[in-house]
């Protein structure tokens, strides 16, 4: 068994993932699913070949000191990998995360065009949030890259690890990797203030240094995009504001409500018809009512603003979800579990427009 050879297949098989370890066969996940390949089963030994016949003596040295190891490879006419190593009950294994070439318009992605709308916004924060595997990343790369067909500017991006490789179209494009290009996300966004952004994607808003930077950042002239594991807007909003000590909150609800453009929560959901996921998203932007409520602190009526505010390109996940359930794209039982109120999925459009009473 060849390392390159299994990353050759990950590519083939479209899978976002390559997991190897001691005791299974090589590991894909494939639409979101962990699918194990009927290749031989790797042993220990097996495993540690795998990774060290790939690894640099740099690498060696690193993996041997930290007991963990994150490189890129580039492999021509193949792909883009990062590559983590780690040990588990004293037996290496290997965590592949396949990096894309292809970046999928967001009409491909099924999101309405207020988030096209979005990206010719000149400054504010733009926030995609979600759990773990609900495509953020996937829809980031995509504004960036309608940014990047559009525009004439120079876009700058920070990530953990780079999973799509865009080139220079209309703008001019920088991409750089945490631990490889920079130490953290927030150290970057410092420094990339200094190198004349238009726009700033950050991979991820992490710690108060990182949510710091972004907002001074979309305070000053940039239209910054990042993503946040919050799963709505009122929880994204409450996320940011907790992460500052308690005096400087007010402050913070005051910055936000002036550079806060837009939130973007969204699930992966699975097809009926099988083939991929489905994505479903609420979108919030920051109208004058919005940023009224987040200034005053009274985030329990931001779901209400989003209900009511269609007509400014908002629409709740309920409403999105019985969309896709009334076109037969997703079961019933999909859209159930996910929706905050289930019995109005059935009807046309909800008797109360989702408003809470």
């Amino acid at each position: 068994m060849v390392f390159s050879d299994l990353l050759r297949e990950a590519v083939d098989r479209g899978a976002s993932d390559l997991h190897l370890m001691a005791g299974m066969p090589p590991v894909f996940r494939i639409n979101g699913e962990i699918i194990v390949s009927d290749r031989q089963q790797l042993s220990a030994s097996g495993t540690e070949e795998l990774v060290m016949a790939d690894l640099t003596p740099a690498r060696r040295e690193t993996l041997e000191q930290e007991l963990q190891l994150c490189y890129s490879l580039t492999m021509p006419e193949v792909g883009y990998f990062r590559i983590t190593v780690y040990y588990e009950q004293g037996t290496l294994g290997v965590s592949v995360r396949v990096g894309m070439t292809v970046i999928r318009s967001l009409e491909e992605l099924g999101l309405p065009s207020t988030i096209a709308e979005l990206t010719r916004r000149p400054a504010g924060l733009i926030l995609v949030t979600g759990p773990t595997g609900s495509g953020k990343t996937t829809t980031l790369n995509s504004m960036v890259d309608m940014i990047n067909r559009e525009r004439r500017c120079k876009i700058i991006m920070v990530e953990d690890p780079i999973e799509y490789i865009h080139s220079n179209k209309q703008s001019i494009v920088v991409q750089q990797e945490l631990y490889t290009d920079t130490h953290s996300f927030g150290r970057a966004l410092i420094h990339i203030l200094r190198q004349d952004p238009d726009v700033i994607a950050v991979g991820e808003m992490r710690d108060l240094e990182t949510i710091s930077a972004a907002l001074t950042a979309a305070e000053t002239g940039h239209l910054v995009i990042s993503t946040l594991h919050t799963p709505d807007a009122p929880q994204t909003v409450d996320r940011i504001v907790d992460v500052f000590p308690a005096d400087q909150q007010p402050q913070i609800r005051a910055q936000l409500a002036n550079a806060l453009e837009a939130v973007i929560s969204q699930k992966l959901l699975p097809r009926v018809d099988c083939e991929g996921r489905i994505m479903a998203s609420e979108i919030m932007t920051a109208t004058p009512a919005v940023r009224n409520i987040i200034r005053e602190n009274k985030i329990q009526t931001l779901y209400n603003s989003i209900a009511t505010g269609q007509s400014f390109g908002m629409q709740t996940m309920d409403a999105c979800l019985r969309r896709l359930y009334q076109q037969g794209i997703i079961t019933y039982d999909t859209a159930a579990t996910r929706a905050r109120f289930p019995a109005e999925l059935r009807s046309p459009g909800s008797s109360n427009g989702g408003v809470l009473k």
